[in-house]
Parts: C-alpha cells; sequence; structure tokens
C-alpha cells in the first residue's frame, strides 16, 4: 500500500487544542482519519522547527490521500500542511532501471 507523510504546522485553533486535549489525542486522531480513508497510521511526531508534527501513513491511493489531506486542511486548524509521496526502495530501484527519452531546452 503506498505510504504518505504529511507534516505541517498548527494554526491557533489547533495549537489550542493540542495544549487542551494533548498529544495523544492527535494521534488517535490522525489513526482514526487514516483508517476512515482504507488505510493505517504507521507514525506520527511532533518536531521542533518548521513544522509541528510528522506523520506518515499507509492509503490505498492518491485519491484517499487527497480526501486526508482536504479534510485535515478544510479544518481550520492548520496553518500549513504538505503531503509528501513516500517511494520505498524497490520503487526506487525499478525507477532507475526504466529508461525514458528527454530533450533538455535549447539542445
Amino acid at each position: 500500500m503506498p505510504r504518505y507523510m504529511f507534516k505541517g504546522s498548527y494554526g491557533q485553533e489547533g495549537i489550542g487544542g493540542v495544549l487542551k486535549d494533548g498529544g495523544s489525542a492527535r494521534v488517535d486522531a490522525a489513526r482514526a482519519i487514516a483508517e476512515s480513508a482504507g488505510g493505517s497510521l504507521a507514525s506520527f511526531d511532533f518536531a521542533f522547527g518548521s513544522d509541528d508534527f510528522y506523520a506518515v501513513a499507509e492509503l490505498p491511493d492518491h485519491a484517499a490521500a487527497v480526501a486526508v489531506a482536504a479534510t485535515i486542511g478544510a479544518s481550520g486548524a492548520m496553518s500549513h500542511l504538505e503531503t509528501v509521496v513516500l517511494i520505498s526502495a524497490e520503487e526506487a530501484d525499478a525507477a532507475a532501471k526504466r529508461s525514458v527519452s528527454y530533450r533538455p531546452a535549447g539542445r
């Protein structure tokens, strides 16, 4: 099943919710949304820096990932949210073996 990393920063309302309900409640919410999209939560970590959290979920397809990201984004609790498609080592190996044709601009 494809894996996706969601990373983001809470807005004022979102961080207020973390302070009120605790971090475990956010992990439970992340697990619930991944499962509701037909997947599972692989990890969820809070962080220092430009992003407040990093979550990795296994989801059935890109449409499920978009649905998760759109639902989270529409909540208004985030000031920034990014979704990253993760590629396994086996997928990277397969990509390295593919031959494609390309002509750079100006050549």
